[in-house]
Protein backbone atom coordinates (compact mmCIF):
# COMPACT_ATOMS: atom_id res chain seq x y z
CA UNK A 1 0.00 0.00 0.00
CA UNK A 2 1.30 3.11 -1.18
CA UNK A 3 1.46 6.67 1.08
CA UNK A 4 -1.38 9.08 -0.61
CA UNK A 5 0.65 11.61 -2.25
CA UNK A 6 -1.41 14.22 -2.16
CA UNK A 7 -1.61 17.27 0.37
CA UNK A 8 -3.44 16.62 4.00
CA UNK A 9 -4.54 20.54 4.20
CA UNK A 10 -7.13 21.28 1.77
CA UNK A 11 -6.91 24.17 -0.53
CA UNK A 12 -9.58 26.52 1.62
CA UNK A 13 -6.76 25.68 3.91
CA UNK A 14 -3.88 26.48 2.09
CA UNK A 15 -5.45 30.12 1.30
CA UNK A 16 -6.32 30.60 4.88
CA UNK A 17 -2.35 29.99 5.57
CA UNK A 18 -2.13 32.66 2.50
CA UNK A 19 -4.21 35.29 4.43
CA UNK A 20 -2.97 34.73 7.85
CA UNK A 21 0.68 35.42 6.25
CA UNK A 22 -0.42 38.57 4.49
CA UNK A 23 -2.28 39.94 7.85
CA UNK A 24 0.77 39.40 9.79
CA UNK A 25 3.24 41.35 7.42
CA UNK A 26 0.64 44.10 7.37
CA UNK A 27 0.11 44.39 11.15
CA UNK A 28 4.28 44.68 11.51
CA UNK A 29 4.67 47.19 8.52
CA UNK A 30 1.91 49.41 9.84
CA UNK A 31 4.89 49.34 13.00
CA UNK A 32 7.05 49.73 10.82
CA UNK A 33 9.29 46.85 11.88
CA UNK A 34 11.20 45.56 10.18
CA UNK A 35 11.48 42.07 8.26
CA UNK A 36 14.52 39.98 8.42
CA UNK A 37 15.86 36.37 7.45
CA UNK A 38 18.25 34.25 8.96
CA UNK A 39 19.72 30.75 7.97
CA UNK A 40 17.85 27.97 9.09
CA UNK A 41 21.01 25.94 8.57
CA UNK A 42 23.73 27.18 11.71
CA UNK A 43 27.20 26.55 13.30
CA UNK A 44 25.26 26.07 16.73
CA UNK A 45 22.91 24.82 18.42
CA UNK A 46 20.56 26.25 21.49
CA UNK A 47 21.96 23.96 24.51
CA UNK A 48 18.43 23.46 26.35
CA UNK A 49 18.43 20.39 27.34
CA UNK A 50 14.20 19.61 26.93
CA UNK A 51 14.79 20.20 22.92
CA UNK A 52 16.18 18.00 20.83
CA UNK A 53 17.56 19.49 16.93
CA UNK A 54 18.45 18.06 13.79
CA UNK A 55 22.29 17.91 12.66
CA UNK A 56 24.05 17.34 9.09
CA UNK A 57 27.81 17.24 8.45
CA UNK A 58 28.59 19.22 5.60
CA UNK A 59 31.22 18.65 3.10
CA UNK A 60 33.52 21.22 2.89
CA UNK A 61 37.02 20.36 3.97
CA UNK A 62 39.54 20.59 5.90
CA UNK A 63 36.97 21.01 8.72
CA UNK A 64 33.77 19.37 7.38
CA UNK A 65 31.96 20.48 10.72
CA UNK A 66 28.60 19.23 11.88
CA UNK A 67 25.85 22.14 10.84
CA UNK A 68 22.33 22.03 12.74
CA UNK A 69 18.98 22.82 11.42
CA UNK A 70 17.77 25.49 13.48
CA UNK A 71 15.02 24.93 16.68
CA UNK A 72 14.54 28.74 16.78
CA UNK A 73 15.94 32.32 15.10
CA UNK A 74 16.43 33.58 18.00
CA UNK A 75 20.31 33.49 18.28
CA UNK A 76 20.54 35.06 14.86
CA UNK A 77 17.77 37.65 15.61
CA UNK A 78 19.48 38.77 18.15
CA UNK A 79 22.63 39.35 16.36
CA UNK A 80 21.10 41.54 14.10
CA UNK A 81 19.88 43.73 17.45
CA UNK A 82 22.99 44.07 18.27
CA UNK A 83 24.17 44.86 15.00
CA UNK A 84 21.52 48.06 14.56
CA UNK A 85 18.71 46.65 13.38
CA UNK A 86 16.38 48.19 15.69
CA UNK A 87 12.45 46.14 16.00
CA UNK A 88 12.71 43.22 13.68
CA UNK A 89 10.38 40.00 12.74
CA UNK A 90 10.54 37.00 10.70
CA UNK A 91 8.63 34.11 9.36
CA UNK A 92 10.91 30.95 8.77
CA UNK A 93 10.84 27.32 9.47
CA UNK A 94 12.01 25.65 12.54
CA UNK A 95 12.73 22.70 13.32
CA UNK A 96 12.79 20.16 16.77
CA UNK A 97 13.71 16.47 16.64
CA UNK A 98 11.51 13.70 17.73
CA UNK A 99 8.20 16.07 18.53
CA UNK A 100 5.33 14.90 16.30
CA UNK A 101 1.64 14.51 17.24
CA UNK A 102 -1.44 16.59 17.67
CA UNK A 103 0.25 19.40 18.64
CA UNK A 104 3.58 19.07 17.12
CA UNK A 105 5.54 18.58 13.56
CA UNK A 106 9.27 18.11 13.46
CA UNK A 107 9.10 20.96 10.97
CA UNK A 108 6.84 24.15 11.50
CA UNK A 109 6.72 27.61 10.87
CA UNK A 110 7.31 30.29 13.73
CA UNK A 111 6.53 34.19 13.53
CA UNK A 112 9.09 35.45 15.80
CA UNK A 113 9.42 39.47 16.89
CA UNK A 114 11.58 42.08 18.95
CA UNK A 115 10.68 45.56 20.07
CA UNK A 116 13.79 47.18 20.68
CA UNK A 117 12.46 49.73 23.65
CA UNK A 118 9.53 47.56 25.08
CA UNK A 119 8.55 46.29 28.59
CA UNK A 120 7.29 43.08 28.29
CA UNK A 121 3.83 44.72 29.45
CA UNK A 122 4.60 46.43 26.36
CA UNK A 123 4.64 43.12 24.35
CA UNK A 124 1.70 41.84 25.80
CA UNK A 125 -0.32 44.49 24.64
CA UNK A 126 0.99 44.26 21.24
CA UNK A 127 0.80 40.30 21.07
CA UNK A 128 -3.27 40.48 22.52
CA UNK A 129 -3.79 43.27 19.88
CA UNK A 130 -2.10 41.21 17.20
CA UNK A 131 -4.53 38.02 18.13
CA UNK A 132 -7.14 39.56 18.40
CA UNK A 133 -6.86 40.78 14.73
CA UNK A 134 -6.26 37.47 13.52
CA UNK A 135 -8.99 35.51 15.49
CA UNK A 136 -11.45 38.28 16.29
CA UNK A 137 -12.21 40.79 19.20
CA UNK A 138 -14.42 38.48 20.67
CA UNK A 139 -11.82 36.43 22.56
CA UNK A 140 -11.37 37.86 26.55
CA UNK A 141 -8.16 38.86 27.34
CA UNK A 142 -6.80 37.85 30.54
CA UNK A 143 -3.45 38.25 32.12
CA UNK A 144 -2.56 36.61 35.41
CA UNK A 145 1.18 35.75 37.15
CA UNK A 146 2.35 31.86 36.99
CA UNK A 147 2.74 31.61 40.86
CA UNK A 148 -1.18 32.69 41.54
CA UNK A 149 -2.56 30.36 38.70
CA UNK A 150 -0.31 27.08 39.75
CA UNK A 151 -0.94 27.39 43.46
CA UNK A 152 -5.31 28.19 42.67
CA UNK A 153 -5.01 24.76 40.91
CA UNK A 154 -2.51 22.65 42.70
CA UNK A 155 -2.66 24.65 46.14
CA UNK A 156 1.27 24.14 45.44
CA UNK A 157 4.03 26.88 45.41
CA UNK A 158 5.97 26.70 42.59
CA UNK A 159 8.32 29.24 43.33
CA UNK A 160 9.50 26.37 46.30
CA UNK A 161 10.19 23.23 45.66
CA UNK A 162 8.33 20.58 47.63
CA UNK A 163 9.16 17.11 46.25
CA UNK A 164 7.00 15.17 48.59
CA UNK A 165 4.06 18.16 47.90
CA UNK A 166 4.63 17.98 44.46
CA UNK A 167 4.28 14.07 44.42
CA UNK A 168 1.63 13.81 46.35
CA UNK A 169 -0.31 16.07 44.24
CA UNK A 170 0.01 14.16 41.21
CA UNK A 171 -0.21 11.38 42.70
CA UNK A 172 -3.88 12.69 43.96
CA UNK A 173 -4.57 13.10 40.56
CA UNK A 174 -3.67 10.21 39.13
CA UNK A 175 -0.19 10.40 37.85
CA UNK A 176 1.62 8.10 39.74
CA UNK A 177 4.33 7.83 37.45
CA UNK A 178 5.35 11.87 37.65
CA UNK A 179 8.13 11.47 40.48
CA UNK A 180 10.13 8.86 38.45
CA UNK A 181 9.84 10.94 35.35
CA UNK A 182 10.65 14.35 36.96
CA UNK A 183 12.63 12.88 40.30
CA UNK A 184 14.94 16.17 41.42
CA UNK A 185 14.17 18.60 38.40
CA UNK A 186 12.20 21.36 39.52
CA UNK A 187 11.80 22.49 36.24
CA UNK A 188 10.34 18.85 35.10
CA UNK A 189 7.92 18.84 38.08
CA UNK A 190 6.36 22.47 37.10
CA UNK A 191 6.62 21.56 33.24
CA UNK A 192 4.54 18.02 34.22
CA UNK A 193 2.06 19.72 36.78
CA UNK A 194 1.03 22.74 34.99
CA UNK A 195 0.54 20.66 31.83
CA UNK A 196 -1.59 18.11 33.53
CA UNK A 197 -3.21 20.19 36.15
CA UNK A 198 -3.49 23.70 35.21
CA UNK A 199 -3.07 23.77 31.64
CA UNK A 200 -6.64 22.12 31.02
CA UNK A 201 -8.32 24.15 33.01
CA UNK A 202 -7.87 27.36 31.24
CA UNK A 203 -11.27 28.99 29.55
CA UNK A 204 -12.15 28.66 26.20
CA UNK A 205 -12.90 32.13 23.95
CA UNK A 206 -9.60 33.23 26.13
CA UNK A 207 -6.59 35.12 25.43
CA UNK A 208 -4.54 33.77 28.54
CA UNK A 209 -1.01 36.18 29.53
CA UNK A 210 0.60 33.86 31.89
CA UNK A 211 3.61 36.28 33.03
CA UNK A 212 6.27 36.10 36.06
CA UNK A 213 7.47 32.49 35.32
CA UNK A 214 9.46 30.86 37.88
CA UNK A 215 13.25 31.13 37.03
CA UNK A 216 14.28 27.63 36.81
CA UNK A 217 12.18 27.84 33.37
CA UNK A 218 13.69 30.79 31.66
CA UNK A 219 17.40 30.71 30.35
CA UNK A 220 16.93 33.58 27.80
CA UNK A 221 15.05 35.76 30.50
CA UNK A 222 16.05 38.72 32.59
CA UNK A 223 15.28 37.32 36.43
CA UNK A 224 12.72 39.76 37.78
CA UNK A 225 14.64 42.74 40.17
CA UNK A 226 12.49 42.13 42.95
CA UNK A 227 12.51 38.86 42.71
CA UNK A 228 15.41 36.69 41.59
CA UNK A 229 13.44 33.54 42.12
CA UNK A 230 10.99 34.92 39.34
CA UNK A 231 12.01 35.26 35.58
CA UNK A 232 10.53 38.47 33.11
CA UNK A 233 9.00 36.11 30.94
CA UNK A 234 5.32 35.52 29.80
CA UNK A 235 3.54 32.66 27.75
CA UNK A 236 0.54 32.88 25.33
CA UNK A 237 -2.63 30.77 25.25
CA UNK A 238 -5.77 30.70 23.36
CA UNK A 239 -8.32 28.20 24.35
CA UNK A 240 -5.95 26.58 26.85
CA UNK A 241 -3.12 25.91 23.98
CA UNK A 242 -0.08 27.28 24.06
CA UNK A 243 0.93 29.60 21.17
CA UNK A 244 4.03 31.41 22.20
CA UNK A 245 6.62 32.41 24.72
CA UNK A 246 8.04 35.86 25.14
CA UNK A 247 11.07 37.31 27.46
CA UNK A 248 12.16 40.57 28.54
CA UNK A 249 15.96 39.83 26.78
CA UNK A 250 18.82 38.88 29.16
CA UNK A 251 21.82 40.98 27.83
CA UNK A 252 24.48 40.06 30.26
CA UNK A 253 26.48 37.73 28.09
CA UNK A 254 28.65 36.32 31.75
CA UNK A 255 25.12 35.38 33.20
CA UNK A 256 24.54 33.92 29.38
CA UNK A 257 26.96 31.90 29.47
CA UNK A 258 27.14 30.78 32.79
CA UNK A 259 23.33 29.58 31.94
CA UNK A 260 24.39 27.68 29.24
CA UNK A 261 27.27 26.12 31.32
CA UNK A 262 24.98 24.84 33.71
CA UNK A 263 22.33 23.22 30.63
CA UNK A 264 25.50 21.47 28.97
CA UNK A 265 26.63 20.38 32.36
CA UNK A 266 22.38 18.93 32.47
CA UNK A 267 22.59 17.91 28.98
CA UNK A 268 25.60 15.33 30.36
CA UNK A 269 24.38 14.43 33.26
CA UNK A 270 21.20 12.87 31.30
CA UNK A 271 23.49 11.26 28.50
CA UNK A 272 22.26 14.00 25.59
CA UNK A 273 24.19 14.68 22.99
CA UNK A 274 26.59 17.04 23.10
CA UNK A 275 26.44 20.56 22.35
CA UNK A 276 28.78 23.99 22.14
CA UNK A 277 27.71 27.81 23.13
CA UNK A 278 27.11 29.42 20.34
CA UNK A 279 30.37 31.82 20.32
CA UNK A 280 29.25 34.53 17.73
CA UNK A 281 25.83 34.87 19.85
CA UNK A 282 27.65 35.35 22.81
CA UNK A 283 29.76 38.22 21.39
CA UNK A 284 26.99 39.71 20.03
CA UNK A 285 25.75 40.05 23.60
CA UNK A 286 28.91 41.44 25.05
CA UNK A 287 29.08 43.95 22.28
CA UNK A 288 25.56 45.29 23.42
CA UNK A 289 22.16 44.14 22.78
CA UNK A 290 19.70 46.88 22.92
CA UNK A 291 16.72 46.50 25.94
CA UNK A 292 13.88 44.53 24.29
CA UNK A 293 11.53 42.12 24.64
CA UNK A 294 10.96 39.47 22.50
CA UNK A 295 8.19 36.68 21.76
CA UNK A 296 7.64 33.47 19.37
CA UNK A 297 4.54 32.31 18.21
CA UNK A 298 3.99 29.13 16.08
CA UNK A 299 1.85 29.85 13.30
CA UNK A 300 0.42 26.31 12.58
CA UNK A 301 -0.80 25.89 15.82
CA UNK A 302 -2.65 29.71 15.17
CA UNK A 303 -3.82 28.39 12.18
CA UNK A 304 -5.45 25.16 13.46
CA UNK A 305 -6.93 27.84 15.99
CA UNK A 306 -8.59 30.15 13.82
CA UNK A 307 -9.84 27.00 11.37
CA UNK A 308 -11.31 25.19 14.70
CA UNK A 309 -9.36 22.11 14.01
CA UNK A 310 -8.05 19.31 16.14
CA UNK A 311 -4.87 18.34 15.03
CA UNK A 312 -2.40 21.03 13.31
CA UNK A 313 -1.85 18.11 10.72
CA UNK A 314 -4.82 19.27 9.26
CA UNK A 315 -3.23 23.09 8.35
CA UNK A 316 -0.58 21.16 6.91
CA UNK A 317 0.19 20.92 3.46
CA UNK A 318 2.44 17.73 4.02
CA UNK A 319 2.81 17.04 7.70
CA UNK A 320 5.39 14.16 8.20
CA UNK A 321 3.26 11.23 7.71
CA UNK A 322 3.16 12.22 3.83
CA UNK A 323 5.95 14.50 3.71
Amino acid sequence: MTADWRPRADLRQLRQRARLLAAIREFFAKREVLEVETPLLCRATGTDPNLDFFSSQFHSPPQNPTLFLQTSPEFAMKRLLAAGSGSIYQICKAFRNGEAGRMHNPEFTILEWYRVGFTLPQLMDEVAELLLGLLGPALQVVRTDYRRLFERHTGLDALVFDRPAYRQHAESRGYPEADALCGGDHALWLDFLFSHCVQRSMPADTICLLHDYPAVQSSLACLHPEDTRVAQRFEVFVNGIELGNGFFELSDADEQEARFDREIALRRRQALPEVAKDRLFLDALRSGLPECSGVAIGLDRLLMIAEGRGAIAEVLAFPIGNA
